[in-house]
């Protein structure tokens, strides 16, 4: 009998198969289309099954989810962001299976803790910059979900100064200055004429300024938020993971630079902000995770 784990975000998707400890196997990604998410969705998770009997599958998404519901509105899908029953569509594919889902930022988190770089602490704040900014709470070794499955949302807490209206509606979302599409907009707006964010991660060590400008703006934001949201959960570490998060030393020193700070109580003074260990396959573990152990 076979577990799979489903990571859907605004750029890809990712199934793999699940080994006994919950790390993938076997990976499948595809980019996430403009329309008929679901019907990519699908195909992907059957090819990852491989016509072997499915006994349960963990859902990492993009957010916001409602995990009782079972149902992702994802700011970044534009197709479900009024509402995709991922959950029940799930169970039409492997009726016998156990389905559990969790916000990809949670499922991050957890990955992390259970396997990557915050093995042997109880309590952290996991993040996730890539197309958006996810986040999520592991308060005692298990996700702290929250009314919806939606605590540790970062990347929808304002920035200071921020006035850009994000995908969500509102405005000066962490998310229109961290996020990779983000720092593009913003370095292009302002003269840099590179095509990607990795184009973007090079120029900037490379002293490009215009680059590095845009990476130490997105830096600075996700330390204020990150220093604020560990205070108000008191957490001593924070695990930062997504493919914008591999931008090296332009994004980082930034980042830790303004969490120090504005880290200046003394349950702050330790605040450790450590990279994911996990990598790309963060969300996707978690997702395994869920599969395996249901947390």
């Amino acid at each position: 009998m076979t577990a799979l784990a489903l990571d859907v975000g605004g750029t890809k998707m990712a199934a793999a198969r699940v080994l006994p400890d919950g790390s993938p196997d076997h990976r499948v990604t595809v980019p996430t289309p403009q329309s008929g998410v679901w019907d990519a969705c699908g195909a992907l998770l059957e090819r990852a099954a491989g016509g072997e009997p499915i006994t349960s599958v963990g859902i990492a998404s993009a957010g916001p989810v409602d995990t009782t519901a079972g149902t992702v509105a994802p700011v970044n899908i534009a197709e479900w962001r009024d509402g995709f029953p991922i959950v029940d569509a799930v169970r039409t594919l492997f009726p016998s299976a156990t389905v559990r889902l969790a916000l990809d930022g949670a499922a991050a988190a957890l990955a992390e803790h259970r396997l990557g770089a915050g093995r042997g602490t109880p309590d952290l704040l996991g993040v996730v910059v890539s197309t958006g900014v996810g986040g999520g709470v592991i308060r005692g070794g298990r996700i702290v979900g929250g009314r919806t499955g939606n605590a540790g949302h970062v990347g929808h807490m304002v920035v200071p100064g921020g006035a850009e209206q994000c995908g969500c509606g509102a405005f000066g979302c962490l998310e229109t200055v961290a996020s990779a599409p983000a720092a593009l907009r913003w370095a292009r707006t302002n003269g840099w004429d590179g095509a990607t964010a990795a184009d973007l991660a090079v120029d900037a060590a490379l002293g490009e300024p215009t680059a590095a400008d845009a990476l130490e703006r997105a830096g600075t934001a996700l330390g204020q938020v990150l220093a604020s949201a560990a205070a108000l959960l008191d957490i001593g570490l924070v695990v930062v993971g997504g493919g914008f998060a591999q931008a090296g030393p332009a994004l980082w020193d930034p980042m830790i630079a303004a969490a120090a700070r504005h880290a200046r109580l003394s349950f702050l003074r330790d605040l450790r902000l450590a990279p994911a260990d996990l990598g790309v396959l963060g969300t996707l573990t978690g997702a395994g995770l869920l599969a395996t152990d249901g947390v």
